[in-house]
């Protein structure tokens, strides 16, 4: 009798399940709504698949959400943080988060307060860890920064975290710990298998994206106003990254520390552990302060690759840094790129204020080497940032950073040799003709009503 109601029960719920309910047949799995469907409150422990509808959800606490659960964002949905408990989200590994928005519907993860209050470390951000590759031992595996006590990293390069599309990040950055704030998205060993595509981290009190290992691949990020590092590097991270902004708001940088475009690190005492951090990248547009009115101190280099790093940054914009557009640090970087032609710069259009290239060892190159290798492959030294020709890349609320009619930006790119993840563009930096920040972004989150 019992085993009959059951069944009835049963066969009931599946018919009128809610309209807040996905059920996936095809991989049988049931996507169930937050656990209490009167709140909207996401906070403590998820370990179990949930589905967030279109709408406004409060991140309450740090959120961890762990091995065999997904949690799925609709497009549309706006998650605040709780003022009190300033909440941050946690991906554990094993875990995903799919968060895929539209154009029109970008997902929003945003500060709790009013119109005019909100302010960078208004909550944490979110993290994703991952099974991939990094250079630290695996026994234990590496715990992330932030005080949020996880591990991540593995040995699955394909390994998948989720669906990051279409979404905006801001004001994030709360500090668990001295020194350890979470960054606007932290990669901690995330796979190739995750997809990351048009995220915005505006105004975060860390860096806006920080990747520790890990193979994940990305296209079209924007960093906005960002108190540390725009793009951070570290542990192995060995992913490919094409079509990338980021811009500096001149009086706002950490005061502890050096604002860049881009800070890597193979780890951070420089040692030859492998895989070495080689990041690919292609098509970035680098704008720096500019010498404003009012910049502060601290906004340091557009490029700043120290401590036995390797890279390849080709056809991109670095213009507008008070100082090294691009600088290298350690002999081990200087000697992958000088010498040992591993690591690449080219095609690119570099201007700074001052120093447009930097040497760590001058034995081994001075910058005036560096400066002629890299004219020598593509590279263009601009005497002014003006000299780029792009209609408005510096900070403002509308800014626009298509290349000018006459602008070197709108040629000189090449993709010789790059991965087939790398689609071949005619011009350098993040755009050419068609501006795909366009409906989905923000660049005055301070007054958006939510």
């Amino acid at each position: 009798m019992k085993k009959i109601l059951f069944g009835a029960l049963a066969f009931i719920a599946l018919f009128s399940t809610p309209s807040c309910v996905k059920v996936n047949f095809d991989e049988g799995e049931v996507i169930t709504p937050a656990p209490d469907p009167t709140s909207n409150v996401i906070t403590g422990v998820i370990s179990s698949s949930k589905f967030y509808a279109k709408g406004k959800w409060v991140l309450k606490g740090y959120v961890y959400v762990t091995e065999g659960a997904t949690i799925t964002f609709e497009a549309g949905c706006v998650v605040q943080s709780d003022i009190t408990e300033k909440g941050a989200l946690i991906i554990e590994r094993g875990a995903k988060l799919i968060a895929s928005g539209t154009k029109d519907n970008p997902i929003v993860f945003t500060s709790g307060k009013a119109v005019g209050s909100r302010a960078p470390g208004d909550w944490g951000g979110i993290i994703l860890l991952g099974k991939a590759p990094t250079n630290r031992p695996l026994d234990p595996a590496p715990t992330i920064e932030g005080g949020v006590g996880r591990q991540y990293g593995g040995i699955d390069p394909l390994d998948e975290s989720g669906i990051l599309r279409f979404v905006r990040i801001e004001y994030a950055g709360i500090a668990a710990e001295p020194g350890s704030e979470i960054n606007g998205l932290t990669c901690g060993g995330v796979g190739s298998g995750t997809i990351i595509e048009n995220v915005q981290v505006s105004f975060g009190n860390d860096d806006a994206f920080e990747f520790f290992g890990g193979t994940v691949n990305a296209k079209n990020l924007i960093a906005f106003a960002t108190a540390d590092d725009d793009f951070d590097f570290d542990f192995g991270y060995s992913g490919k990254i094409q079509f990338g902004i980021s811009m500096r708001k001149p009086d706002f940088v950490d005061a502890g520390d050096a604002g860049n475009g881009i800070e890597c690190d193979n780890d951070g005492s420089g040692t030859n552990a492998t895989p070495v951090t080689k990041p690919q990248l292609s098509n970035f547009t680098f704008v720096g302060p500019n010498d404003a009115t009012g910049t502060a101190a601290n906004h340091n280099y557009s490029n700043r690759w120290r401590r036995r790093t390797q890279f390849i940054l080709r056809n991109s914009i670095l213009i507008g840094h008070p100082d090294a557009g691009f600088s290298m640090e350690s002999d081990g970087t200087l000697n992958d790129y000088y010498v040992n032609n591993i690591s690449e710069f080219k095609n690119n259009l570099v201007h700074a204020t001052a120093n447009v290239y930097r040497s760590g060892n001058t034995a081994i190159a001075t910058a005036a080497q560096i400066q002629a290798k890299a004219e020598s492959e593509g590279c263009v030294t601009l005497a002014t940032s003006a000299a780029a020709q792009l209609t408005s890349p510096f900070y403002s609320t509308t800014p626009n950073f298509l290349p000018a009619t006459g602008s070197p930006a709108l040629s000189g790119s090449s993709f010789t040799g790059m991965n087939a993840f790398f689609t071949a563009t005619t011009y350098r930096g993040a755009m050419g003709t068609t501006d795909w920040t366009a409906t989905w972004t923000n660049w005055d989150p301070q007054n958006k009503a939510y």
